[in-house]
């Protein structure tokens, strides 16, 4: 075994040990950290604390025959905590408004903003932390953005690390 190679043995012995796997190409390290930006008043960085200090909703949604419990906060909530227009302030031109959540491996999904909000559509869209009174399996958080109304569960984005919120300009 040449020296070259020694140091990258080691350093996959030290990845194995320690139990991480490998990140997927174009998949950054899971930050459990919300950032919501763009079109908002108040740009948020939230940690998980940060998130578990809002008001707690509990969701469930059927996924592979079995009814799952997701645990988390509206995301109407984190919305408003930005400055968004929300309630009676989303109309006129803040209703051409969107929402873009991204996951850590480059995933996205669009929402409109009036449908995630209370006062327009009944469909409780959560950053969830947990599932079923445990923590996200690792392939699906620490946060996922939930929209059990859904027929398909395309739109909830896994690993979510990134809400922007963006007005359609004329």
């Amino acid at each position: 075994m040449t020296l070259l190679r020694l140091p990258l043995l080691a350093l996959f012995v030290a990845v194995a040990i320690a139990g991480a796997r490998p990140l997927a190409q174009g998949q950054s390290a899971r930050t459990g950290t919300l950032v919501v930006a763009g079109d908002v008043s108040t740009p948020l960085t939230l940690k998980a604390d940060d998130l578990r200090a809002f008001p707690r909703t509990t969701v469930s949604m059927q996924e592979d025959g079995r009814t799952v419990r997701y645990e988390g906060v509206l995301l109407a909530e984190v919305l408003k905590k930005a400055g968004v227009p929300l309630g009676r302030d989303l109309r006129g031109d803040a209703v051409a408004t969107y929402v873009l959540a991204t996951a850590n491996d480059g995933y996205k999904a669009v929402y409109s903003l009036a449908e995630v909000d209370p006062e327009f559509t009944s469909n409780d869209v959560i950053v969830a932390d947990s599932a079923d009174g445990k923590p996200l399996f690792d392939y699906q958080g620490p946060l996922r953005l939930v929209a059990p109304k859904d027929a398909r569960a395309a739109r909830s984005v896994r690993m979510l690390e990134r809400i922007d919120v963006v007005r359609v300009r004329k």
